[in-house]
């Protein structure tokens, strides 16, 4: 067969102060891809990926020293033109991000961005052609045309990794690199989105090089695997027989770390979590829920152009929560579960009030929240507090860990800034970021990722709430700092005696952490049980679809 595409003693190094040794990022990696290969490259979050990807697209900013080759169809990526580096990018290879909004403009609509990637590759092709083709394909990734006219902010993060991972197959390249393109989604659309991009792959023959943190799915989906760690690829070879005989022993913790957490064992049954409510458990006491939700609901109006306005009259209502009853006990992991899209997320930030819903209401300790002011909110949210999927969205960049972690003592005026700082230092120390002083003093950009989403948790936890809700706290994370995070959340309940509500659309995070499990599906509850029934008698169709799509990883 002829090589499609090789990568020859790559060393990547980013610009580093004068006088430091150069750290490669990229160190001596040699590989090649024929047409209609499927390879997976995984790793830990900083082993040098991301940079190959990146560097394999000539996407690396110019102060970047590179060493080695990168060959495309035998002609060498370094030394295209510019005229030529367009075409190649798109036309040959196709790169999909983590993060959607790194390809999306919002201020333009899926059709528009549909029609504008086609057009500066095809000019050829009329208005009407282009727009055939393109609904063709986003039908491909389960985009309903009606959905054209819509801004990305208007859809959730999978439908819009979805529109992504369309406008990579719009120009038939003969390869695609995507970079951890289902991180933010659930297990249904993860599966829906890799069976659709394998399949393509094997009808257009076109090559697959997937870079991704999670081992069950690459192995799922890639015939060959290579394994990279600091910057060197440690081990590669058949999926089959690195997954049966690692060779390299960052490949077994890897897969020991995965095993982890889909493992039977552990305490009792299942996992880590209790999974069984016995007679002493908190969770017994039936009487009095620390939430109830009572017939919530939260809907949408998409707004319709002028010219659909004159013929279809009103907007789409769109139900993102359809009347849920939801009940959580002191001192219990609830998983919700479902898709992207679903209305998992806007659930969770309804029961926060920080968006009012549209009818039913939150009681939160006897009280009910939907009817508060402004500043009796903020008081209750002392007890209630959130962690989400990205630390980015609730640290301040400009702060330093100390004060970012501090500020919500602040804000609700419970300690002194003396006071404060002994606080953060010790919960610090709790969160594992040792030795706190040196933590206290960084800014969240000097960390990793697993690390700032420790420092969420700590900012999450200073105020010692009741109720912690926590939105795919670790969906971004890579399978070792993942269980180390979890393990790390489990302690923290135990020590601060707190309520989970765990939002997350992995299915074996779930199993791992939750003892009741409550599946969404399009703004409903459709199943709620004990975390062990749910597992071993899935009882509606949509649970079971859930269920089948799960990548577990085949225990050699």
């Amino acid at each position: 067969m002829s090589i499609l595409f090789s990568i020859e003693h790559l060393r990547v190094a980013y610009p580093h102060r004068s006088g430091e040794e150069t750290q490669w990022a990229v160190d001596d990696v040699s590989f090649s891809l024929q047409p209609g290969e499927r390879m997976g490259l995984v790793g830990e979050s900083g082993c040098g990926k991301s940079t190959l990807g990146r560097a394999a697209m000539r996407l690396l900013p110019a102060s970047a020293r590179i060493q080695g080759r990168v060959t495309f169809q035998g002609q060498s990526v370094f030394d295209l033109t510019p005229n030529q580096l367009r075409k190649f990018r798109g036309e040959a290879v196709a790169l999909i991000f983590q993060d959607p909004m790194t390809r999306l403009d919002p201020l333009m609509t899926i059709g528009n961005h549909c029609i504008e990637t086609l057009k500066a590759h095809s000019p050829q092709l009329s208005a009407r052609e282009a727009k055939e083709k393109a609904i063709a394909v986003l039908e491909k990734v389960k985009i309903p045309a009606n959905r054209w006219h819509q801004y990305p902010h208007e859809f959730s993060g999978g439908m819009r990794q979805r529109v992504a991972i369309a406008l990579a197959l719009l120009l038939q390249p003969k390869m695609i690199v995507a970079d951890e393109p289902t991180t933010s989604l659930d297990v249904t659309v993860s599966a829906q989105i890799l069976q659709e991009l394998t399949r393509l792959c094997a009808e257009e023959n076109m090559a697959l090089l997937l870079i991704s943190h999670d081992l069950a799915m690459v192995a799922e989906y890639c015939d060959r695997i290579g394994v990279m760690y600091k910057g060197k690829m440690v081990e590669m070879g058949a999926t089959e027989s690195v997954f049966r005989h690692p060779q390299h022993e960052y490949t077994r913790s890897l897969l020991q770390a995965a095993l982890h957490i889909q493992s039977l064992e552990g305490t009792g049954d299942w996992g880590l979590g209790t999974g069984e409510i016995s007679s002493q458990s908190p969770i017994a006491d039936r009487r009095s829920p620390i939430l109830r939700v009572i017939e919530l609901k939260q809907h949408y109006t998409i707004e319709p152009n002028f010219v659909e306005r004159l013929f279809k009259g009103q907007g789409q209502t769109i139900k993102a929560v359809d009347g849920i009853n939801l009940e959580l006990y002191s001192g219990e992991i609830l998983g919700l579960v479902g898709e992207s899209g679903c209305g998992k997320s806007t659930l969770s930030r309804t029961i926060l009030q920080l968006i009012r819903p549209s009818a039913g209401k939150v009681e939160f300790l006897g009280r009910d929240i939907t009817n508060l002011s402004r500043q009796e909110i903020r008081q209750q949210r002392r007890q209630m507090q959130m962690v989400f999927q990205d630390p980015h969205a609730c640290l301040n960049p400009a702060m330093t860990v100390g004060q970012n972690i501090a500020d919500p003592l602040l804000i609700h005026q419970i300690a002194t800034p003396e006071t404060a700082k002994q606080q953060v230092l010790s919960m610090l120390e709790k969160v594992g970021l040792k030795p706190p002083e040196v933590y206290y003093q960084r800014y969240p950009s000097d960390l990793s990722g697993g690390q700032q989403q420790r420092v969420a948790i700590a900012r999450a936890l200073i105020t010692h709430p009741k109720l912690l809700i926590c939105d795919e706290p670790v969906s971004m994370l890579d399978a070792s700092v993942q269980s180390q995070v979890l393990d790390l959340m489990l302690e923290l309940k135990e020590e601060f005696d707190l309520t989970y509500l765990f939002i997350t659309h992995d299915l074996w995070l779930a199993r791992f952490l939750c003892d009741r499990i409550a599946v969404m599906n399009g703004g409903k509850i459709v199943e709620i049980g004990p975390t062990k029934e749910i597992f071993a008698n899935p009882q509606h169709p949509y649970t079971q679809t859930l269920l089948a799509a799960a990548p577990l990883l085949a225990r050699a």
